[in-house]
């Protein structure tokens, strides 16, 4: 039995001794199997949630909405939840409710926890090693010494100046990792784009504040190459990636990456180039792979058109559209990966999952990156189309494995060379 949590008055995170812990799958309410629960691992947070009061369940095994401290029976207590570390797959949201005047959560991935044994679980599952992304390795004393280096080295190359931004201001991991010289490395190139998903991290909308904002310039084709060459000559376990956070789609900028590309692979032969992109715009998608591309991970909410557009809500193209960037790109022997947004009672429901199949073997799709899509529940699921019953993530990946065993997943991109 997992026991509920919740923050007081004091933010002191408290356990509520006499109501049970509950999940959350889509709209229900659930009690959470012991297969969706591990030890909260280390690099999470434990947050609470803005003008949200806990719910659980109570000894008549009744839900209970508490908005007291039980240990004094006064002041406003909020619901808390972790925010996990890449490598880690939600498997329930945190049970909360809040009134309508609170507004829609902030942009995170809050997943539900409890307390068993005086430990801390959360509701998720493993889908990939996390070393490389581990908070402990980001962030540290010496990074902004080794930014000052990198400028110097390149006064004038403004992408620089940029990831320099999104390091010390943002946190971003795949920034930092260009002045550490390891893994991958996001290079923002353009902020235009051809989406407007409702879950956008880089433009507001729909009411909910974007973390960060767009790169507001256009980078030359040499200021491109320059940090591409720059990374992967020296970075170890080398990956670039087009299709940060901070920018639009960059496939609708293969004017400039497409040569950029080709000015790396000129320069080096090492390490992997990447695009990050939603590959509407298969024309751009073409260059960029006859370039020198290795990789292309598309993101992807569901295969299932009607839901494709409620989320992405795509302009000027379709869904057939993705599917062909996907088969030239397969034809040009890169590795495809879906990044696929995930969301609990509905990335799990039989309709979504069978498609998803259809549509991974149909494409030879290489790999699934499982993504934890931060939005507030109740704004995602209130135009959403409806559609069978939700499995249960762990069930949704054993299928996932069980049907395609040749399918890598994961929860990032991996080296290709």
């Amino acid at each position: 039995m997992y026991l509920s949590l919740y923050a007081n008055e004091k933010g002191e995170i408290l356990e509520h001794l006499g109501i049970r812990m509950l999940g959350r799958s889509g709209m229900d309410w659930v009690v959470s199997e012991e297969e969706e629960m591990i030890p909260l691992p280390k690099g999470s947070s434990l947050v609470s949630m803005p003008g949200h009061i806990p719910v659980g369940v109570n000894a008549e095994e009744a839900v209970s909405y508490f908005n007291m401290d039980p240990r004094n029976r006064k002041g406003t207590v909020k619901a808390v939840a972790a925010l996990l570390p890449q490598g880690f797959t939600r498997t329930l949201l945190p049970a909360s409710v809040a009134p309508a005047e609170c507004g829609s959560l902030p942009l995170m991935g809050y997943a539900a926890v409890g307390l068993k044994d005086d430990q801390i679980y959360v509701a998720a599952v493993q889908s990939d090693e996390h070393r490389k992304w581990h908070p402990t390795y980001y962030n540290t004393e010496g990074l902004p010494q080794k930014i000052s280096v990198m400028l110097k080295k390149y006064p004038d190359n403004r992408i620089f100046r940029q990831i320099a931004r999104c390091s010390l201001e943002y946190g971003c991991f795949t920034a930092q990792n260009i002045f550490y010289q390891r893994w991958e490395g996001g290079i923002p190139t353009y902020s235009a784009c051809n989406a407007n998903c409702i879950g956008c991290i880089s433009e507001s909308h729909l009411d909910v504040d974007s973390p960060q904002n767009r790169i507001d310039f256009l980078p030359t084709v040499q200021e491109v190459s320059e940090m591409g060459i720059e990374h992967l000559q020296h970075a170890r376990d080398g990956i670039i990636s087009f299709g940060q956070g901070c920018e639009g789609e960059p496939s609708l900028n293969a004017d400039r990456l497409a040569p950029a590309i080709e000015k790396i692979r000129q320069s080096t032969d090492k390490g992997t180039i990447n695009m990050n992109t939603n590959a509407g715009y298969t024309a751009g998608i073409k260059q960029v792979c006859d370039a020198g591309m290795d990789a292309m991970r598309v993101t992807l909410f569901s295969p299932v058109e009607e839901s494709y557009n409620y989320y992405h809500r795509p302009k000027n193209y379709h869904l057939a559209d993705v599917e062909n960037s996907i088969r030239y790109a397969k034809e040009k022997n890169l590795r495809v990966s879906l990044n696929l947004l995930v969301f609990p009672g509905f990335t799990d429901r039989e309709d979504q999952l069978e498609t998803l199949i259809e549509w991974t073997q149909k494409l030879h799709i290489d790999m699934i990156q499982m993504r934890n899509l931060n939005m507030d529940p109740d704004l995602l699921f209130a135009g959403l189309p409806e559609g069978g019953e939700s499995l249960g993530m762990v069930s949704f990946l054993n299928i996932l494995q069980a049907e395609m065993p040749e399918l890598d997943i994961g929860s990032y991109t991996w080296p290709v060379r």
